[in-house]
């Protein structure tokens, strides 16, 4: 890793748990909900630009194939500026990206400058901005992080509520182009969001400890060896599997209800219902992921999830009128929010702090083949067909594929190297541990005494307790 990383979340730091956390929270919540909503969001222009340009729905809906692509597939390139310059810096570059594309999108002439602007900019700046954001969070919370990455998870749906509605206004009172421009301008409170990611510190060290430091060996912009680790290979093949089926049910759903011959807007409102049960969903089972006999299984939760979910597919195949399309929204809602929430919390828990930036990056590219297929698919399975019911079918074997991988992966393979630690960096703490439980009664006391005489001379730092029961003796 290159001398210029500021928050390189060093391992001697304890994540505090709160205090500034709850700023990083909120900017993780602020910037999940632009990165996940923004894509759908966007679609409410299509009309516009359908008359205005010429084109047909297929062409526009490139924007957000494109937004979504750049969104999972730069995650090796998140995660080598990452690892180079620190978050803070990569995420206010990010939003600047992200503004950038929308307002030079608002002056565009044709679909081919929309995909490289709105497209390709704007995509790209989200993503330096999604990635760095996570990881933030990974390093602010340790105990509370299952309900830190619940709440975080669910601006998505609070985001998505909220943008389709106010596109629509925004293009009814100024046009597309004037919608870009204010959507563009919305963007610039990333580079907010940015500049709360405060770097934790590491504590003061004394002169005597100054020079190993220095000769620590540096880490790799982008560290593939999380390819050993079995969990991550398990996780990355079950996410890319799952991410084949999870989204093609909310992109069909209101299709599928026309097709019943509903009217729109009641087929609209089934999306409204599938938001409102998944804003809840994120953050209750964020709270369940962190109770204590729940958290060492939380890759079961997270299986247990997917099979829900893939579940609710199978049964919503049946769905012959809107009454069976909405259970189908509510219990889709549920499993959807439980997999939000738990899939960054189980890879964190997987592979550690110290490689969940170059994990995150190369499981978001894994996923990103896996968009791109997934819903293609399911349409060209509807042009032949004709039928929805096959649809849901393919998508919830899909999502219940991934979770008996996962499940049975991690049971058989990973559940004998759950005791052994995952960096070098770990052992060596553990080996120190060891070491210090062997000392003498004579060694105790005189450590007490400088652990005391310590406490008195520090006060807080980086928003450590140093009074903390498990670091005073």
């Amino acid at each position: 890793m290159g001398a210029v990383v500021a928050d390189d979340g060093p391992s001697g730091v304890k994540a505090p748990d709160g205090g500034w956390g709850w700023a990083v929270l909120f900017g993780c919540f602020i910037i999940t909900g632009f990165s996940y909503a923004f894509p759908k969001a966007v679609s409410v222009f299509f009309k516009e630009l359908i008359r205005e340009f010429g084109i047909g729905y297929s062409d526009t809906a490139w924007i957000s194939s494109i937004l979504l692509a750049m969104l999972y597939g730069t995650g090796p390139l998140c995660s080598v500026c990452v690892n180079r310059f620190g978050c803070r810096p990569v995420m206010l570059v990010g939003g600047l990206f992200a503004s950038m594309g929308m307002v030079i999108a608002s002056f565009c002439t044709s679909i081919v400058q929309i995909y490289l602007t709105a497209g390709v900019i704007t995509g790209l700046g989200l993503a330096l901005n999604f990635q760095p954001s996570l990881i933030m969070l990974n390093r602010y919370f340790d105990k509370r992080r299952p309900l830190a990455n619940g709440l975080s998870a669910a601006g998505s749906p609070v985001f998505l509520c909220a943008l389709s509605p106010l596109g629509q206004i925004l293009q009814h009172e100024y046009g597309w182009r004037g919608g870009f421009l204010i959507l563009g301008g919305m963007l610039l409170n990333c580079c907010v969001c940015g500049a709360l990611m405060r770097p934790l510190e590491p504590p003061k060290k004394s002169e005597a400890t100054k020079e190993p430091a220095e000769k620590k060996v540096k880490k790799k912009l982008l560290d593939f060896s999380v390819f050993k680790d079995g969990g991550f290979v398990i996780y990355a093949l079950a996410a890319s599997i799952m991410v084949l089926g999870l989204f093609v049910p909310p992109v069909f759903v209101v299709s599928y209800a026309k097709d019943l011959g509903y009217q729109d807007t009641k087929a609209a409102f089934l999306l409204t219902i599938l938001g409102f049960i998944d804003i809840f969903a994120r953050p209750i089972c964020g709270m369940v992921a962190g109770l204590k006999w729940v958290r060492p299984r939380c890759v079961y939760l997270f299986s247990f999830a997917m099979i829900f979910n893939g579940f609710t597919d199978l049964m919503g195949s049946m769905s012959v009128d809107y009454g069976g399309l909405v259970v189908f929204c509510i219990f889709f809602g549920i499993s959807y929010g439980m997999v939000g929430a738990l899939q960054f919390e189980v890879l964190m828990a997987i592979v550690g702090t110290q490689k969940f930036s170059s994990a995150i990056g190369l499981v978001l590219l894994a996923e990103a083949m896996a968009v791109l297929i997934g819903p293609p698919s399911a349409g060209k399975l509807l042009d032949a067909t004709g039928r929805y019911m096959f649809v849901f079918i393919i998508a919830g074997i899909e999502v219940t594929t991934s979770a008996l991988v996962l499940a049975l992966g991690n049971f058989f393979c990973i559940k004998k190297k759950s005791e052994e630690p995952h960096t070098k960096e770990e052992a060596a703490e553990r080996e120190e541990l060891n070491k210090s439980e062997d000392k003498t009664p004579e060694d105790a006391k005189v450590d007490s005494i400088e652990v005391e005489q310590f406490l008195k001379d520090e006060p807080e730092k980086n928003g450590e307790v140093v009074t903390n029961p498990e670091t005073c003796v």
